[in-house]
């Protein structure tokens, strides 16, 4: 270990963190939910056994320890589902690897802790009535600005035309547009792809930025909020949230859920798995697979709603 062997625990946690951002690249949303975990899972560890620790201590962990923090994790003020208890363990052995591969500090008890089982959980896609109606409900809004409404229009059309994540979409610069046939996305893991692009998303795009009152340099932000900054995620969701409210929608009509319509509907339609793999930017066709089941299901709904003998 070296010089590392004096670290304590906090600065090993740092460390990790350092390692995340800079080598793997996560995105500062994940960044923030493995501090957190990491922090909480360091706190309890030196709360029950009464002392800081130091970078050694970790490799000392027993199962034990393992099994009485995530016990706490579900029952606390704020109690972790199946799904999240499965993320913050697979989190905690994300950080002891790195302690066993950068400092060669092994708490080999971890591997006798299981997980909680996780059902798993199906994309919830939102039908193609439903998707249009979000598109079009911003600019019935009579409280909004015009080039509000039309942010909002061209934002939520990004995301359904082309299949994008919120943070894809708010991460277009000014010199992306016009966007043309296709565009370059960015997305997980800094993986680059290239997306085709509808002429109703080029022009939903062109719109905003005709009606944009703010000037856009060309490596700035294309999307921006009511004062000028960048437009958040959270405003996107939040927009969302009013709109379904409006529509009469479920709550599962979040703007995540028009990346799922984009495949689950081009799927209906025809299109092959490999295709919409490269169109989402998913690293495995497992991923994908799942909308497969989505479109299967909802074949079957309407299935038992239709036919005659039902």
């Amino acid at each position: 270990m070296g010089a590392a062997g004096s670290l304590t625990a906090d600065e090993a946690l740092r460390g990790w963190l350092d390692h995340l951002v800079h080598e793997r690249r996560l995105s500062p949303r994940t960044l923030e939910a493995y501090g957190h975990i990491g922090r909480l899972y360091v706190a309890f560890l030196e709360r029950h056994r009464g002392e800081a620790l130091r970078l050694k201590d970790l490799g000392t962990v027993t199962a034990a320890e393992l099994r009485a923090h995530l016990a706490e994790r579900r029952s606390g003020d704020h109690p972790l589902n199946a799904r999240s208890l499965s993320q913050t363990l697979a989190a905690i052995r994300g950080f002891h690897s790195y302690l066993d591969r950068r400092h060669d500090v092994d708490a080999p008890q971890l591997a006798l802790v299981r997980g909680p089982r996780v059902k798993a959980s199906l994309p919830r896609p939102v039908t193609e009535d439903q998707a249009i109606g979000l598109l079009q409900e911003p600019e019935a809004d009579p409280d909004m600005e015009p080039w509000e409404a039309a942010r909002d229009r061209a934002v939520l059309t990004l995301l359904y035309g082309c299949g994008l994540r919120i943070s894809e979409g708010l991460s277009l610069l000014r010199k992306d547009a016009p966007l043309g046939d296709s565009v370059r996305i960015v997305g997980k893991g800094s993986k680059t792809r290239i997306v085709p692009v509808l002429p109703q998303v080029s022009k939903a795009v062109d719109d905003y930025i005709d009606l944009c009152p703010w000037p856009l340099a060309p490596d700035e932000p294309l999307f921006r909020a009511k004062r000028g900054g960048p437009l958040s995620p959270r405003q996107v969701q939040a927009t969302v949230q009013r709109l379904r409210g409006r529509l009469g929608l479920p709550a599962s009509a979040t703007p995540h859920a028009l990346r799922h319509s984009f495949a689950t509907h081009l799927l209906g339609a025809g299109a092959d798995l490999r295709s919409i793999q490269e169109l989402l930017g998913h690293a495995s066709l497992s991923t994908t697979q799942k909308y497969t089941q989505v479109d299967a299901a909802a074949l079957l709904k309407a299935y038992a709603s239709a036919h005659p003998r039902r």
